[in-house]
């Protein structure tokens, strides 16, 4: 691709992210370092003063572009750069075009499970994470920048939604993704350390160091890695950039899935996430950095004490999952073959909103004829419908805390938007069971009104 070509589409990303156009004097610059002149070259070509080319104008485009390119960028490296962006580019425009795109087209690698007689996709029970070859994930545009975003080096995710929202299947997608180009893959849970791992943030980092080596199918990590003068940030920096990426030769996805929990250990919490994005930063200075690339995936936005500036949680791209559009909602029924008219959708999603997991329930028993939608309209706020066992389970848990259940009964008996106090509005968010309205809360769908109006109100 040649200069004018790359330069409208840099122009474009431009204008997409900041709303303005590339100033004449800074396609100057740009032309004359895409063709390796000096700034005394292009001084002598254009008739500028070589130091105000260097010093304004190229110091300010530099840094602009930095931050719109996210990466590092400088005369020598901005044709790089640029052409990166471009790649990118191709990829977004081919997947548009085919409007659809999963693990980059190649969903064949993956065969949907058929009925061996019909021939038909089989229904999936929605539990868990949805797996890669199911028929019923639909991908939506976040997706798509999540894949672009990870060939990145250094490559830096946050997946934030609420419980059942998305987020582990997406992660998933992007870590299936990333082997097929080649890359190394951890996923760790860190709801599996047990209790007493959160003890001290050397055991919890021990911990972490021994999980990633054992997922590699690496050498059994020893503590004589560790020297006890170091700092165990140090020595956990220290394993991973010497046992781990040296040793794997090439780029190692690391995804962090539940990280809520830690928020609980102030003192651990402090020093992992702040070495995470010491981690991020290290890769724009040394290159075996650039291959380590995070995924850290979150319900909550209360990171309790916790230095925001001191941690990846303002940083990277932020893929925040919503709710199924009405749209998605049409597909999502034609997918499971299941015919219904535009008000019983509307019905339905006044009922649930665009929520994935009650969508994909609902649609699930509906397919199997289990239930006629307006059976399921009428029974789904109590005990007698499909998503008593999802409630049950929900309402136990507030129970358990008498704030929340303070606060929650506030929003379920309101009948407009109210404030309840931060703490309790940030755990019932994570629990997906409100949603803001300028400054103050709703419950997130009208079943979660009708059910727990009733049943906290006993």
């Amino acid at each position: 691709m040649n200069f004018e070509e790359s330069l409208s589409i840099l122009d474009t990303a431009i204008f997409d992210k900041i709303n303005r156009h590339l100033k004449d004097i800074e396609v100057i610059i740009l032309e004359g370092s895409w063709h390796s002149l000096s700034y005394e070259e292009i001084a002598n070509k254009e008739g500028y003063a070589a130091n105000y080319l260097r010093q304004d104008v190229g110091f300010k485009l530099w840094k602009f572009l930095s931050e719109v390119l996210e990466e590092e960028v400088n005369k020598t490296n901005f044709r790089a750069a640029v052409g990166r962006l471009v790649n990118r580019h191709q990829v977004i425009a081919s997947c548009n075009e085919k409007k659809t795109i999963s693990l980059e087209t190649s969903l064949s690698d993956f065969p949907q499970v058929k009925d061996f007689n019909t021939n038909k996709p089989i229904l999936e029970y929605p539990e868990g994470s949805v797996p890669i070859n199911s028929l019923f994930y639909l991908q939506r545009q976040i997706d798509i920048r999540c894949y672009d975003k990870i060939l990145h080096p250094g490559a830096l995710i946050r997946i934030k939604a609420p419980h059942q929202m998305g987020k582990t299947s997406l992660c998933d997608r992007i870590l299936a993704y990333s082997k097929q180009k080649g890359y190394s893959t951890v996923r760790v849970n860190l709801l599996q350390a047990e209790a007493t791992i959160f003890s001290s943030l050397d055991k919890f980092l021990r911990w972490f160091c021994a999980c990633i080596s054992h997922k590699l199918k690496l050498s059994t990590f020893s503590h004589e890695y560790w020297d006890e003068c170091r700092g165990s940030i140090i020595n956990c920096t220290t394993y991973l950039e010497e046992n781990i990426l040296t040793t794997i030769d090439h780029s190692l996805v690391l995804a962090l899935d539940e990280v809520d929990i830690v928020f609980q250990y102030p003192e651990i919490s402090q020093g992992f996430f702040a070495m995470l994005r010491s981690w991020h930063e290290e890769a724009k200075t040394i290159d075996i950095w650039e291959n380590l690339r995070l995924v850290v995936v979150n319900s909550t936005e209360n990171y309790g004490s916790l230095d925001i500036n001191q941690s990846p949680f303002n940083i990277g791209l932020v893929a925040e999952l919503d709710e199924f559009t009405p749209e998605e909602i049409e597909e999502l029924a034609q997918r499971h073959n299941y015919g219904c008219n535009s008000n019983q959708l509307q019905q339905l999603i006044y009922l649930i909103g665009g929520h994935p997991y009650l969508t994909r329930l609902a649609l699930y028993h509906m397919a199997l004829e289990d239930t006629t939608i307006d059976k399921l309209l009428q029974d789904a706020p109590t005990n007698a419908g499909i998503y008593e066992a999802y409630l049950r389970r929900i309402l136990k848990n507030i129970l358990l805390n008498e704030k929340l259940t303070t606060g929650f009964m506030k929003v379920v008996n309101a009948d407009e938007p109210v404030a309840i106090e931060t703490i309790q509005a940030y755990q019932l968010y994570s629990m997906g069971l409100i949603k803001r309205v300028g400054d103050k809360l709703v419950p997130r769908c009208q079943l979660y009104r009708r059910y727990f109006r009733e049943h906290l109100n006993k």
